[in-house]
């Protein structure tokens, strides 16, 4: 399937690994040149290079910044033969507030959680979509959680911080934009393989004395699936949500997660 995007531009927030790397390659791979912003230079720009490989008739222009800062956001923006702030693809994306008991957490972890997962998107959102509407076409996809759908106790900042941006998605993507091309939706992902992933099972090997291979049949044994996602396949989705033909689907909160959320809404 063609998805009618060759040709756009896209910024990809933490795309030097992860689920952030996988939608950069997915969105290269449709010929979206693409913008990847992360904060370690290294690791990004080697990601970069495999992009401009695999795809070589793509522009791909990496930015080590912190996009959580308005300095990070402007270097993104300012990126030499970028679009500026005329992207037609947000890919939001910051990594999750730490895991912990909600009486150890001040006031700044809370703020340092909401100003990474929620305030950052949404000034993402606000640099963009104008001018996405005046272009009549843009596709914003902000990567959550799976637990903004079903809260995990010890991770109570990034439940209420990515709520917080879900809620606000919910108003802003039904606020006229659909009507002028541009779609809002929510990446909420469920138990990904990627170093994030490796890190928790790591910590819950530590605290019970089981081996890492021991908690990592565990978890995949109560997924239907009977597995952990890779970042291709998410990748895949969020390309698929770029789409021409995804422009019905707006205000939504898609969950890949392997089945694994035993909910029917």
């Amino acid at each position: 399937m063609d998805l009618g995007i060759k040709g756009k531009w896209a910024l990809v927030c933490g795309a030097s690994k992860g689920l952030g790397l996988g939608c950069a390659q997915a969105l290269a791979a449709e010929g979206v040149h693409v913008v990847m912003v992360a904060r370690g230079a290294e690791v990004l720009a080697a990601a970069a290079a495999g992009i401009r490989t695999s795809a070589p008739g793509v522009q791909v222009i990496d930015v080590a910044a912190d996009i959580t800062t308005p300095e990070g956001r402007a270097a993104a923006f300012a990126a030499p033969g970028g679009p500026g702030t005329g992207f037609d693809i947000v890919v939001t994306n910051a990594g999750g507030p730490p895991p912990g008991d909600f009486r150890s957490w001040d006031r700044e972890a809370w703020l340092k959680a909401v100003d990474a997962n929620m305030l950052t998107p949404i000034e993402l959102i606000k640099a963009t979509v104008d001018g996405m509407a005046a272009r009549g076409f843009g596709r914003i996809v902000n990567i959550t959680s799976s637990a903004v759908k079903a809260p995990i106790d010890i991770l109570g900042l990034s439940n209420g911080a990515r709520s917080g941006l879900t809620g606000f998605v919910a108003g802003v993507a039904r606020s006229g934009l659909a009507a002028q091309g541009v779609t809002i939706n929510n990446l909420l992902p469920g138990k990904f393989d990627t170093d994030r992933l490796k890190g928790t099972l790591a910590g819950a090997a530590s605290k019970t004395g089981k081996s890492v291979d021991e908690v990592r049949a565990a978890q995949m044994a109560q997924i239907p699936a009977k597995r952990f996602g890779t970042p291709a396949e998410f990748g895949a989705i969020c390309a698929f949500l770029c789409s021409v033909q995804a422009g019905y689907l707006n205000g939504q909160n898609i969950l890949p997660d392997g089945g694994a959320y035993p909910g029917t809404y």
